[in-house]
């Protein structure tokens, strides 16, 4: 069967959603990925109207030794700025109202639309999050991925924050062990506006088809003002160059993950947070099987698996370890 591409949707589309027995048909999302990301981050109203700007302290005075009496020099700290940038996601349901009432229940097939609206820009957000880079695509929020892009010299970093995995191919994978906090690392909106996903009932409205002819649709307008920034850089490790195609159960090729988590446990300027509720670890499926194996073949106290709100929860020093699908297995090598 071909797939429908078109921007609006079609009678066809109406009557695949329709139950037997007449009624808008419960939606079953087999594309829904899951994004914890976005849930666990921290979020913050930015300085800007376009972003935040914050203050780093470079340097500290180190204070002098002196003799009786003899003087000492002076001496003062030294800052730097930076501003992040927000990114604007947004997108526009155009619904024919004829198609809409077909069933005599607008509001029901309009909001099964919507939903699909909301989990889209939620996955395209996860994965700006991790890979958008405004260096190249300067409309979109820049991700961890162009800041932690170097072994030895990474853009947003240094080279403490960065743990190889020892893969040279091109189906690498990342971990990533995340702080969330306002002085570490942190989602932002700009100055003025709303945090999180605006949704807009536009009503009817006349808009135009492909062929530049008018038709009244019901629509409705998405949009999500977001951005990245991170104050504290060394509050974000990135373990990359996992190669996923040479992970064993037993850790005897590619990379030992238990053995390179607890390396970026350790990366990070301080241990003592707390009870970490704002520490978070982030892998893709793949990577999270082969932890969780690799875990049971060692005599592992590190690793523990409890019941979050009845659901299982996977952490390491008790750092949950959350799924991310975005989290790609084709990246790049990096030196």
């Amino acid at each position: 069967m071909a797939t429908l591409t078109s921007s609006y949707l079609t009678l066809a589309d109406w009557s695949q959603r329709q139950k037997p027995s007449g009624g808008i048909d419960q939606m079953i999302e087999i594309l829904v990925n899951s994004n914890p990301i976005i849930k666990d981050a921290n979020i913050l109203e930015g300085n800007l109207p376009t972003g935040h700007r914050y203050t780093r302290r470079v340097s500290d005075p180190a204070g002098s030794w002196r003799l009786l009496n003899q003087g000492v020099a002076s001496e003062k700290s030294t800052t730097e700025q930076f501003t992040d940038l927000c990114g604007i996601l947004e997108s526009y349901s155009t619904l024919d109202v004829d198609v809409a009432m077909l069933n005599g229940n607008t509001r029901e097939f309009r909001a099964s639309e919507d939903a699909g609206f909301v989990t889209g820009l939620n996955d395209t957000m996860a994965t700006a999050l991790f890979y958008g880079d405004q260096n190249t695509d300067p409309e979109k929020m820049h991700g961890l991925d162009k800041r932690y892009n170097s072994l030895t010299s990474p853009a947003g970093a240094t080279s403490t924050q960065m743990i190889s995995g020892g893969g040279s191919a091109s189906t690498n994978t990342s971990i990533w062990l995340v702080t969330w906090g306002p002085k570490t690392c942190t989602l932002i909106y700009p100055k003025g506006s709303k945090a999180g996903l605006s949704q807009e009932d536009l009503g009817k409205d006349l808009v135009r088809d492909s062929n530049n002819l008018t038709y009244q649709a019901w629509v409705t307008k998405f949009q999500w003002k977001i951005g990245l920034a991170i104050p504290d850089y060394r509050y974000v490790i990135r373990i990359c160059n996992v190669d996923v195609d040479l992970l064993t159960s037993d850790a005897a090729t590619g990379a030992d993950l238990l053995d390179k988590l607890i390396d970026a446990y350790y990366a990070r300027p301080t241990v003592d947070l707390g009870k970490m509720a704002k520490t978070f670890i982030y892998c893709n499926k793949t990577v999270g099987k082969f932890l969780h194996k690799q875990a049971s073949n060692k005599a592992n106290v590190n690793l523990t698996v409890d019941s979050a709100a009845g659901k299982p929860m996977v952490s390491l020093l008790d750092a949950p370890v959350h799924i991310c699908d975005n989290i790609t297995s084709t990246e790049a090598t990096i030196t």
